[in-house]
C-alpha cells in the first residue's frame, strides 16, 4: 500500500479541500490522478494502472493536524523560486513568526546533537557555514533547505541539495511541518517545536 501525495489547501476551519491527488502505481511507477469524489468518501482508494493493469491500494486518510508532503509542488517549493538566498521571493504577509510562541529547532541526532536554535526571523536557510542556521555536518549542502514560518506551521523546502531533505524517511522537495515534527538533512535529525512564551 502506498501513502498518497496531495495537492490542496487548508480552509479557514482547518479542513483540507482536495484539488487533485496524484498516486503512483507500485508495479510500474506510472503516475495517476485519482477522482476527487473518492478522496472525500473513503480512507483507502484502489485503482488499476492503465499502463500495466496491476492494482494499487492508496491510503488517503488525512489528519488535519499532520505534516503533509506536497505534490505537485506549490509555488514556494519550486527550484527556480529559491535556488539561492539571493533569488528568494519577497516575504508575503503570511510569512511571520507566531506572537504567542517561539519557534525552536533542536538537533536530535548528528554532529550537532543537543544544539537548539530559536528562530529570530520567519525565513531561514539551514545549511553549512554561511547559512542562517549553520550545522557542522559534512553531509549537508551549503544552502540545504529553506524554512518559512507561517504562524502555526512551517513550509520546508529543499534547495536542490546534493543529499536531499527527508521527512519520515522519505526524500521530499517540500513539506508542511507542525509542532513536534522532525525532518532530516544529512546525518542531522531536527525537531520543530512551537513553545509558548
Amino acid at each position: 500500500m502506498q501513502q498518497a501525495t496531495f495537492h490542496g489547501e487548508s480552509g479557514a476551519a482547518g479542513a483540507w479541500y482536495f484539488e487533485a491527488m496524484q498516486a503512483t502505481c507500485l508495479n510500474c511507477g506510472a503516475e495517476h490522478v485519482l477522482k476527487d469524489t473518492d478522496l472525500t468518501r473513503y480512507a483507502k482508494v484502489q485503482f488499476t494502472c492503465s499502463k500495466c493493469g496491476q492494482t494499487t491500494v492508496v491510503d488517503v486518510k488525512k489528519r488535519v493536524d499532520s505534516t503533509m508532503v506536497i505534490s505537485p509542488l506549490p509555488d514556494f517549493a519550486r527550484a527556480n523560486a529559491t535556488s539561492s538566498s539571493a533569488n528568494l521571493p519577497p516575504l508575503d504577509d503570511g510569512i511571520r513568526l507566531p506572537t504567542a510562541a517561539s519557534v525552536v529547532l533542536t538537533v536530535i541526532s548528528g554532529p550537532a546533537k543537543g544544539t537548539s536554535y530559536t528562530l529570530a526571523k520567519p525565513r531561514v536557510i539551514v545549511g553549512r557555514k554561511g547559512a542562517d542556521i549553520a550545522l557542522e555536518d559534512p553531509e549537508i549542502s551549503r544552502q540545504h533547505c529553506l524554512l518559512e514560518v507561517r504562524d502555526t506551521f512551517i513550509n520546508l523546502k529543499d534547495m536542490d541539495s546534493t543529499n536531499g531533505t527527508f521527512y519520515d524517511e522519505e526524500r521530499v522537495r517540500a513539506a508542511m511541518l507542525i509542532d513536534g515534527t522532525e525532518f532530516r538533512i544529512g546525518e542531522s535529525l531536527i525537531r520543530v517545536n512551537f513553545l509558548k512564551k
